[in-house]
């Protein structure tokens, strides 16, 4: 009686945890950014080498894309200035349902 008892508390114990797990997993998938990232965000995800700017090298997604557009100075590198007035990458129309 006892052994059945501790393989029902396991059984449950077991399916409240996977459950736990992919709730947590759906939220963490569901969270979506807020706005565009910050230039501070930018520079540190970007700015590899952490010498306070992003070289081509360095430059990803629309960033890479406009690169000669923002680089003003045309020094070869984005400087927080050139990144804080770069103009703002064209969103996508969502379709209406």
């Amino acid at each position: 009686m006892k052994n059945l008892e501790n393989k029902i508390v396991t059984s449950l114990a077991v399916i409240v945890l996977t459950t736990s797990i992919s709730y947590a997993q759906e939220e963490e998938r569901r969270e979506k950014p807020k706005g565009p990232p910050s230039i501070a965000k930018i520079l540190k995800d970007l700015d590899a080498n952490e010498d306070g700017k992003i070289s081509l090298k360095e430059a990803k997604g629309p960033l890479k894309k406009d690169f000669k557009k923002i680089d003003t100075n045309e020094d070869g590198f984005l400087s927080k200035k050139e990144l804080k007035n770069a103009p703002k990458p064209e969103r996508r129309e969502r379709p209406r349902n």
